[in-house]
């Protein structure tokens, strides 16, 4: 066992105060007496002194012959020689006396030096607590992995909503944990590795918490970054000391975060300059080939960037199984909700349901910040609890940005605006398999938005028809066909828009095979949907001949679906006349006014 010593200062303080009883009693074994200052003279007249020692304040020596005692040596208080031969003209006895300076002289030189050192042990030690130069430097090998012991994790899967599928796989490690004999009576073994792949804040590192919780074992938690140091080998060490400290408190789970900043390709970076991340992941790789997961020990990681990671990590053998954490449906979302909500307090109108329809592709964390701003929205609106109304502010307020009251627009651009809106709202109305209209308003928010309209999904849908493509690039066209029906002109309002109809129309042509003269081929590849994070643009595998046939092509369908939506307005133009005057006296029209809206429509288009 290693030995730790301890410096104390009260040692020495004893050592000093022992040197000095020391000293003293060696003086008082040398047998030396105290003579007064007159005496001595007199010795020194009677010519009975050997030899002296004169100090600054005594005078030590040895008389030729002994005195009455039978003391050789003596020792007397030296005093001013002119006083003396006044005093001795007097007959009168003399001596000297020795000022006793021992307490001055501890609290001169002893006691600062004490507590110099004792300041200098104090931050010594605390810098070595803290990781710090010394501290640092012994220790910079050490995982840095947070460890939570059984009583610690207290998350289950009770506390994790919407992603059942995901759970019914990880029950099966929590099944392992608990009972490995039963488990395995049939020969099989768990996985070593279990990959939870999914957008950002979808509940990974979440889910891992509840299968450490579930199982009730020790849980090393450690991000991928942590293991990178710009010292060489720094990384290795690490992944070495926590592998080494799971063993020891096996059954256990190893979880890290962020895989990808660790894990990334080799040979991914070009030449030099990154030999350290790959001896980490080098260190990694035979760890997870090293340990037997029969002893209980099981990594879980999490990446929202699967495609970038090193195939040798994503071996059999390794992380034999990846876990897809995706976004909710909407059944997920309803469950997720019930898990936030019962933390705040709720009015009777509130309807799950309803918010879940909102809030189509809301994580599961996107989906908790929304109950956390619908109650501030309702404590700042000074409510006794949480309405639907604050539920619908926190969701534009996501969605659209922070409502801007003090930007005022001129008539010109609020009319504009008003036009603009209900031209998205109109069309959708009137066209089949659109999202219903949920809200309309002219009021600005965020950056750039002077306006907004607010559709609510039935059902989420996975799969769309062409014909519901084309409607859907009409509905966001709506605002620039309304301005065209009415003003003769358009405004750069429609700009987001755009952007948004043209990327449907790419994918139509590039990604789907929609169009007749290009025919059944793909010219763009998919990019994985749950990696969340842009890819970087691939070169193109067609001739300019293509290129140019795939840009006509774009070109004609946004023209089809803007001259569709320039159709439906022109023929009902009474009514978007009359539903703009009233969003210009009101702002806002929210769904009673959307409906009598709607039962004054002619048959859909």
């Amino acid at each position: 066992m290693e030995r730790h010593v301890k410096f104390n200062l009260w040692y020495v303080m004893i050592a000093i105060l022992g040197v000095m009883l020391v000293r003293d009693i060696w003086t008082i074994t040398q047998q030396v007496e105290p003579l007064p200052y007159s005496q001595f003279v007199q010795e020194l007249k009677n010519n009975n002194v050997e030899e002296i020692a004169v100090t600054q304040n005594a005078i030590q020596g040895k008389l030729k012959k002994p005195l009455a005692g039978g003391a050789s040596r003596f020792v007397t208080t030296r005093v001013d020689p002119q006083l003396a031969k006044e005093l001795q003209q007097y007959d009168v006895k003399f001596a000297g006396a020795i000022e006793n300076t021992f307490w001055r002289d501890l609290l001169s030189w002893i006691v600062p030096a004490a507590i110099f050192f004792g300041i200098w042990i104090f931050f010594i030690r605390k810098i070595a607590e803290k990781g710090g130069l010394g501290g640092e430097f012994m220790s910079i090998g050490k995982s840095k992995a947070r460890i939570y012991v059984e009583t610690d994790v207290k998350t289950t899967f009770n506390d994790v909503a919407g992603v059942d599928e995901s759970k019914e796989e990880l029950c099966e490690v929590v099944n392992f944990l608990k009972d490995p004999k039963e488990y395995g009576r049939l020969g099989a073994r768990i996985p070593k590795g279990v990959l939870l792949v999914g957008p950002p804040g979808t509940g990974k590192t979440l889910l891992a918490r509840a299968v450490a919780g579930e199982a009730s074992v020790p849980f090393f938690s450690i991000s991928g970054s942590e293991f990178v140091e710009m010292f060489v080998g720094v990384g290795a060490a690490r992944v070495r000391d926590m592998f080494n400290q799971a063993r020891e408190k096996a059954p256990a789970i190893i979880f890290i975060d962020e895989l990808d900043a660790l894990g990334r390709a080799r040979g991914a970076y070009g030449l030099g300059g990154h030999d350290e991340k790959e001896q980490t992941l080098n260190q990694l790789l035979v760890e997870m080939d090293g340990f037997d997961p029969s002893s209980g020990l099981v990594l879980l990681a999490a990446t929202n960037r699967p495609e970038i990671l090193d195939p040798a990590l994503l071996r059999a053998g390794r992380f034999d199984r990846q876990v897809l954490v995706d976004r909710p449906d909407k059944a997920g979302r309803i469950a997720i909700l019930n898990v936030h909500i019962g933390k705040i307090k709720i009015a009777g109108d509130v309807d799950k349901a309803k918010i879940a329809a909102l809030t189509p592709g809301f994580s599961g964390a996107d989906i908790a910040n929304l109950v956390n701003e619908a109650a501030l929205l309702a404590t700042r609106r000074r409510r006794d609890a949480v309405t639907m109304d604050d539920f619908t502010g926190a969701i534009e307020r996501i969605v659209a940005g922070l409502e801007k009251k003090n930007r005022l627009l001129n008539p010109e651009e609020r009319k504009t605006v008003a036009y603009h809106e209900l031209g998205h709202a109109l069309v959708a109305m009137s066209l089949p398999g659109c999202d219903p209209v949920h809200k309309v308003s002219i009021i600005p928010r965020g950056i750039g938005a002077l306006g907004y309209t607010l559709q609510r999904p039935t059902d989420d849908r996975f799969l769309m028809t062409r014909e519901e493509l084309e409607n859907k690039m009409a509905v966001l066209l709506g605002g620039r066909a309304a301005e065209h029906v009415v003003f003769g002109h358009f405004s750069t309002g429609a700009a987001d828009d755009l952007a948004k109809a043209t990327d449907i129309a790419r994918s139509m042509v590039m990604r789907y095979g929609m169009d007749e003269k290009l025919g059944h081929a793909a010219y763009e590849e998919e990019h994985p949907a749950y990696a969340g994070t842009p890819m970087a643009p691939q070169p193109r595998s067609y001739s300019e001949q293509t290129a140019r046939e795939i840009d006509c092509a774009v070109r004609d369908i946004l023209d089809q679906a803007f001259f569709h939506a320039v159709d439906v307005l022109t023929a009902r133009r009474n009514l978007l006349e009359l539903a703009a005057r009233r969003l210009m006296e009101k702002e806002t029209l929210n769904e009673e006014d959307l409906a009598s809206l709607r039962e004054a429509l002619p048959d859909a288009a």
